[in-house]
This record gives structure tokens, sequence and C-alpha cells, in this order.
């Protein structure tokens, strides 16, 4: 593993690395250890005004938006030609202060060069439209950035989720702060570190990372931001909401799943087992759209549970960076939240078919691997998000059942279903509440796929070209001639 510099790592303003304005740190940790491998400059509401500053005078000197939408995209290719000379070193840091493992962490950064590739390669395809008014006037529209684009990114996958969003609002013209999250900031640092090498011009890009009660807050209040992007907690989300409505501002809002997959009776059961294990288990469950409730036909229930315990039970525990296969959960607090629901489920009359507990390593956030059985739609465990390697199975008799059981909770993230009638499985996907739905796989599709929740699970949609709609704004222009 390569060594951490023990120098504090610093916020990008206005393409300038700088400390924070009170001197302060934030300690970063490996959960796999608990140990500090890093520190990085907390920044402070102080620290978010010369952020927005920077990015209202990138904005309205049109550092951007001089560019033509092809210089845009170039620029973008840029950035990933940047970030992929950084691949190894990009991904040890996901090992350390995340928990992946090396083949996730690699995965990660090629997926992001894969984003500014794609947006970098639409830049000069956001077209407007002529609309026929009749002789003698000409109608069109066109498309506009909003301005400042606020941005917060989660701890699980800050560097892909943070690079979609910056790359969509760069290449519409728009400026943006990025805040990354204080438990794992470092692979958003060495993304600042490309843009500022591929000359993305200053303050159109920032970076900050400070904790989301003060820094987070300051952000999403301040009066200087337009537009907001948010992946997060409902509960978050919500906060992020008030203080966008005080002011009108618009929001992309992806906020977290409790997504289901329905086995059906028919359904081929290893490879239901083994796509949903994946949906599952990937970086320890720390996955908004992860596989977390599994519907299964009465029939087939005693042999997926079975296949599912065995897939749990394959499974090796330990750092990322050792090449196991689940790493820890991000920090001693996740750990205890995910393992106290395990005690409520049990406590609610499920069945611990194996796991339940955090693992029985010398030091780290390691949960095991767990699966519930004789779970009833009515258990909270059922309807709340984990956010760690825990499924819950539920029988059903009836599809309508399952969609009902599917669709009953307040989240609508994500979807699956396995069968091997195509007329069933596309009747379930149409009936079930969702973003996207996957069949007879998990996570299906790709940067090209719009990728966003219904009900409160959030609105607009990452990845896909629905995306970049939601970082622009239309206006109609009309001539009488």
């Amino acid at each position: 593993m390569t060594s951490i510099s023990k120098t504090p790592w610093r916020n990008f303003i206005d393409g300038v690395w700088r400390e924070g304005a009170t001197g302060e740190h934030i300690v970063v940790v490996n959960p796999a250890t608990g140990l500090s491998i890093a520190e990085v400059a907390r920044a402070m509401p102080q620290d978010v005004d010369l952020a927005v500053t920077a990015a209202r005078n990138a904005f309205e000197r049109r550092a951007m938006l001089a560019l033509t939408p092809a210089e845009r995209g170039r620029l973008m290719f840029d950035v990933a030609r940047e970030l992929r000379a950084m691949t190894d070193e990009i991904a040890e840091l996901e090992c350390l202060d995340n928990g992946k493992t090396m083949a996730n962490g690699r995965n990660e950064v090629a997926l992001t060069i894969r984003y500014l590739e794609y947006y970098g390669g639409l830049a000069d395809k956001l077209e407007g439209r002529q609309i026929p008014m009749g002789d003698g006037i000409v109608d069109f529209t066109v498309h506009m950035p909003f301005g400042v684009s606020a941005q917060i990114v989660p701890w699980n996958g800050p560097l892909p989720v943070g690079a979609r969003s910056v790359c969509c609002a760069l290449i519409t013209g728009n400026a943006v702060i990025l805040k990354s999250p204080e438990d794992s900031p470092l692979s958003l640092i060495k993304f600042a570190q490309a843009c500022e090498r591929a000359g993305v011009p200053a303050g159109s890009f920032n970076l900050i990372c400070g904790y989301g009660h003060d820094t987070g807050a300051a952000l999403a209040a301040h009066p200087g931001v337009d537009h907001i992007v948010f992946t997060g907690s409902v509960e978050t989300g919500k906060s992020v909401l008030r203080a966008a409505a005080e002011r009108v501002v618009p929001c992309v809002m992806e906020l977290g799943g409790k997504s289901a997959a329905i086995v059906h009776a028919d359904a081929n059961i290893p490879l239901a087992a083994t796509r949903a294990a994946r949906g599952i288990f990937t970086h320890a469950g720390q996955i908004c759209s992860a596989a977390s409730r599994v519907l299964v036909h009465r029939s087939v229930y005693e042999t997926f549970v079975e296949a599912m315990v065995q897939e749990a039970n394959a499974r090796s525990i330990g750092p990322g960076a050792e090449g196991a296969d689940i790493g820890p959960l991000i920090s001693a607090r996740q750990l205890d939240k995910v393992e106290a629901l395990c005690r409520t489920g049990v406590a609610e009359g499920a069945v611990l078919a194996c796991g339940g507990k955090r693992a029985p390593l010398s030091a780290g956030y390691f949960m095991q691997p767990t699966v519930f059985r004789e779970v009833t739609p009515a258990m909270r465990i059922a309807h709340e998000e984990f956010f760690g390697p825990v499924v819950v199975i539920l029988p059903f008799d009836t599809p309508q059942e399952a969609v009902d059981t599917a669709n009953g909770t307040n989240y609508g993230l994500a979807a699956g279903v396995f069968s091997q009638d195509i007329n069933l499985a596309l009747w379930t996907a149409n009936q079930l509440v969702a973003g996207q739905v996957y069949i007879n796989d998990w996570w299906v599709g790709g940067v090209e796929t719009p990728f966003g929740g219904t009900k409160r699970s959030g609105y607009g949609r990452e990845k896909g070209q629905e995306a970049l709609l939601g970082y622009v704004q239309t206006k109609n222009i009309g001539i009488r001639l």
C-alpha cells in the first residue's frame, strides 16, 4: 500500500488549496482498523462563503460558458485522463478510508472515467427545439445553466457520485461547490487535483470538506446558491429541502431505499440467489440501491433461503485491501446501528438464518453477512434501511401480493424481478413503484441508464441523458418577423 501523507489535506477553493478558516482538521479513520490515517482541513461556514463567492465570480465571468460545448466536453476528457493516471492510488485510498476492496476501488475509478467521457461526449448534443407558431413567428428554446450548483455527496461512493454531478453541471455551464463526506473525503481530493491539472477554470469547481450540521447546512442555505444536488438519508434530505424551499432553489435528490427483489415460482433459483447476494453483500450492503428485501414465492422459499445462506457463508470478511469479499462498515456508529436493528428483528419474531452480529475480528467495524427469514411486512426490519450486509426474506403466495408488499414502504428507488416467464416479469416490472427495475439480475444498466427514485427515495435523475435536464432550465425565445 502507498503511504498516505500525514500533512493535512486541504480544501480547493478558487483554484487554490487552502486551510480552513479556523485551522481545524477532520481526522479520517480506516474503518478496517479504527485507526487514523489522515487529516483534512475542516471547512466552516466562512469557507462556504469563500467557495460560493469563487463560484459566483466564475459563473458571472462565464468561465465555462465562454468555452464552446465541444471545448467543455474535451475538458472532461482531460480530467478523465488525469484520473486514469491515478487509478491505483485512488483505489488504495478507497480501501483505506472507505473499506472497499481494491477491485471495487479500481472499478469506481473506471466508472468515474466513464461518466466524464460519456457526459463529455454529450456536451455538444444538448439541443433546444424549434416550435412551429405559424407565419411571421420564429420560436425556439435554449437550455440555460442555473448558476452556482451546491453538491453534497455520500460517504459510500463519493468519487463516482460526486464526479457525475460535477460533470453534468460543468458541461452545461454551471459553477460547482462540492462538499465531500467527512468520513471518506480522500478520493475526491484526488478528483480535485485532476480538475486542477486538466485546467478547469479557477472557481468553476470548488471542493470543501466539513460536517453536515454546519458546513453542509451553511451550503444548502447559502443565498448565493442557485441549485442543489444531494445524495444521502431521508432526514438530512428533508433539512436540505427546507433550506432550499426558503429560497425556491431547484434540487436533485437521491435519498436511499429499501429495494425489493421478487422471486417468482418459476425463477432460476441459483441465479436469483447469486444476483441477490451480489446486490446486498457488495460493499457490505452500503449501497442505496442494495437488494435489501427479497420476496420469494412460498413454493420455492426454503430452497431460496438455503441458497442465500450458502452465498453469505461463502464470503470472507476482512479488510478490502487484503482481498476480503466483505469489508468493514464505514464507522463504529454505523456498525452499532446495524447490529441494533438486527436485535430488533429478532425481538419482532424474525428468525436469523445466519449472521446477525458484528464479526469477531480484532479491529475494525465488520458485520457478519446476515440473512433473516420468517419476516413479515409489518416488521421494522422489513421497511427500515439497514445500510449494511443484511437481507430480509419474505414469502408470498400470489404475484399481486408480492407487488403490494414490494410497494408497501416509503421508498421507491430500485426493484428486481426473477422469472423465466417474460410476460409475468414485465407485468411485475410495470406494477412496481421504483425508479428502476431489473429483470433476472441486479444492477442491470450503466452510465447510460437514468437512475433515481420515487416517493421518499427522492426525485430527479442521475446518469443517462436525462440527468443533464436536472442542471439546466429552459428558456423560450419568440421572434415576430
